[in-house]
């Protein structure tokens, strides 16, 4: 039996820090400014970073490197990049019998433009993770204490409550990660979900979408998202800090702020941590939120969402932050 299995996108990250770069406001651009290069053009790269990212490999990473035997369900592609990211679950000690290679779509793949002092812009194919559906599980396989969902779309997010039904005929516990494609789920089908969800993890904005209330209003947003799920709540809002809604108590805290090398997967590094702390004691959420926030930033601090996460003898670490954590009543 696994500790935990995760469910999500596994993908192939190129990430290439980029020359001096023109970047020139276009009022056409939903940001008001883009990056622009001569057209057929040969570009120098200063730069360049190949690692393995997607929710359902970041998270597993985490719970592998914090000492739990863990699996990932999910798929990749007959390529070079599927090839590489089954040597990489090898290496991680991650299971991957439950890893299906798609043949109709190549694996996920990200490619990272990092202009020097801009925001990056991040070229996404979403390919051989979108493929995985229903006839492609092997479900007598799927045997473990808890079940990771992070965002799920394509076929796979459609047979979210049914991993969930599955989950609870097994005594399964669930944390769950709703991504764009399960927020726009109806009303009913989101509220299946949410009744069968042990812990629920979102961001601000998440959050705001699924309660449709303004996003400034933090407090409200909240309240209205603990009415919807009877499990822990979770909602990080970045450099801000995080919330957590266990029982009647609101806890919250929020690390230094710090000077981020990549933001890539900071934010399923403080979840998989929140959750692997819970997994060892489900009454600590004081360690939980000082583990995720830990390891997030350790995370930010290095270039690729699968970098600089913590392991279990590096948990010594969260002291050194001197996290504080306030607690109210909701």
């Amino acid at each position: 039996m696994f500790d935990v299995i995760t469910f999500g996108s596994a993908a192939w990250d190129i990430a290439l820090n980029l020359p001096k770069t023109r970047i020139k406001k276009e009022t056409n651009l939903i940001v008001d400014k883009g990056i622009f290069f001569n057209l057929g053009s040969k570009i120098d790269i200063a730069n360049i970073n190949t690692n393995f990212g997607g929710g359902g490999i970041n998270t597993a990473t985490t719970f592998s490197y914090q000492g739990l035997k863990t699996a990932y369900c999910g798929a990749v592609g007959d390529d070079i990049g599927g090839r590489e990211i089954l040597n990489y679950l090898k290496k991680a000690r991650i299971n991957s019998s439950l890893v299906q290679v798609a043949l109709e779509k190549k694996t996920n793949t990200s490619v990272i433009l990092i202009p020097s002092n801009q925001d990056r812009t991040i070229l996404v194919y979403r390919g051989a993770s979108d493929c995985l559906q229903e006839k492609d599980l092997d479900w007598k396989k799927l045997n473990s204490k808890w079940f990771f969902l992070a965002p799920l779309s394509g076929k796979l997010s459609l047979i979210t409550e049914k991993i969930l039904e599955y989950a609870k005929s097994k005594n399964i516990k669930c944390a769950v990660n709703l991504g764009s494609t399960q927020l726009s789920f109806s009303k009913p089908k989101l509220k299946a979900i949410l009744d069968k969800t042990d812990i629920l993890l979102m961001n601000l904005e998440e959050a705001s979408v699924l309660t449709k209330i303004n996003y400034s209003d933090e407090r409200k947003i909240i309240k209205e998202v603990k009415k919807m799920c009877n499990g822990i709540v979770v909602v990080t809002d970045g450099e801000y800090g995080v919330s957590v809604i266990c029982g009647d108590k609101i806890y919250k805290a929020a690390g230094k702020k710090i000077k981020p090398v990549d933001t890539t997967g900071a934010g399923d590094a403080f979840a998989s941590a929140f959750v692997s702390a819970l997994i060892r004691d489900e009454h600590d959420i004081e360690r939980a939120l000082k583990l995720g926030i830990t390891n997030a930033k350790h995370c930010l601090l290095e270039m690729g969402s699968t970098n600089g996460l913590l392991t279990k003898k590096e948990n010594n670490l969260v002291e050194k932050e001197e996290i504080s954590i306030e607690i109210f009543d909701l």
